[in-house]
């Protein structure tokens, strides 16, 4: 039996139009809340260390990347200031 490339091909990604942390990287979204809410109002929002302590983007990414509870946190806070954005536009 031989294969042709259909049947060996993965299948398509789904798409993820809809999925606004589809494409960003984690350094986007740590970027993005700190120019929103600097790094005292992220600290105020999610109370871990690398926010409150000596911050900087490259401490906050080597933690985030490490602790998944954490980086549930940041993402959520990410959509609900996207959220919020939208809601002042109107």
């Amino acid at each position: 039996m031989t294969s042709t490339p259909e049947t060996d091909a993965p299948p398509p990604a789904p798409q993820q139009r809809h999925n606004p942390l589809h494409g960003l990287t984690l350094e986007a979204i740590v970027t993005a809340l700190q120019a929103h809410y600097g790094w005292d109002g992220l600290g105020e929002q999610i109370p871990i260390r690398c926010f409150n302590v000596d911050p900087s983007v490259n401490s906050s990414l080597r933690f985030l990347r490490k602790t998944p509870w954490a980086r549930e946190k940041v993402e959520s806070l990410y959509l609900f200031m996207l959220r919020e954005q939208r809601r002042a536009q109107r």
